[in-house]
């Protein structure tokens, strides 16, 4: 009953506690944190508690020792008064019958102190048997907030490992929203309208100064038929000088 007592009023608050902080985690180190504290405490309660039943029972141990003890005494008590009573019973047989009385009182004495021993044994037995259980129970419990200890730091290294790769998902994320690629195929075009001005420039320069040599050639032949119309006349003025010599 004890064991129940102290290990269920232990585990309710557990629970209790787990829950509430579960139902508020915000952070779950702190919260981890906080149960292997919660936990702790529990077992410094439990602790406490055992001993304080570990007590009773060395207490009721105790007890049994000196009721032992005390019918040895009080059965020597009665041999004594006994045997003194025999010794007086011839000569004083007031005395014998007086020291009778006293034995009689003894083992009176003797068999309450027997029947407090006998009474007491079962319940130092069962409570042996529930401070054992109680020991193995708080045994468990340590090994149990070492393994509370130990998957706290796996927990927590899953989460650290977690929030780096969400924080990497919200980082694709956010490329695949805002795609740079698509800004440098948008300062590529840039560059493309650029190039196509600088070639669409490069050949109006060229066209123009292909209309300046069509007109240095224009001009050309302009001079070139000139220059004939002067030797045309020149000619004419010379057939007509001739003509008129030969008259």
């Amino acid at each position: 009953m004890a064991k129940q007592s102290i290990f269920g009023r232990i585990s309710q608050l557990v629970r209790a506690n787990v829950n509430a902080l579960i139902d508020q985690a915000e952070d779950p180190e702190k919260m981890l944190d906080q149960l292997v504290r919660d936990y702790t405490n529990s077992i410094a309660d439990a602790e406490s508690a055992i001993a304080q039943t570990i007590g009773n029972l060395r207490m009721q141990e105790q007890d049994y020792r000196e009721d032992i003890q005390a019918a040895e005494d009080w059965g020597r008590k009665a041999l004594a008064a006994s045997q003194r009573a025999d010794q007086l019973r011839s000569e004083n047989p007031g005395e014998a019958e007086r020291f009778d009385n006293l034995a009689k009182v003894a083992l009176g004495k003797q068999l309450a102190a027997e029947n407090e021993a006998r009474s007491a044994q079962p319940s130092i037995q069962s409570q042996n048997e529930t401070v054992e259980k109680l020991k193995t129970g708080l045994d468990q419990m340590k090994q149990k907030l070492e393994q509370l200890k130990t998957k706290r730091s796996q927990l927590i290294a899953r989460q650290k490992t977690a929030q780096a790769q969400l924080q990497v998902a919200d980082a694709v994320k956010s490329i695949d929203i805002m795609d740079p690629t698509s800004e440098i195929g948008r300062f590529e075009e840039k560059i493309r309208r650029e190039e196509a001005k600088v070639l669409g420039q490069q050949e109006l320069a060229s066209s123009s100064l292909d209309a300046q040599f069509e007109s240095l050639e224009d001009v050309g032949e302009q001079l070139e038929i000139e220059a004939r119309l002067q030797a045309l006349k020149s000619g004419n003025q010379q057939a007509i000088a001739e003509g008129d010599n030969a008259q």
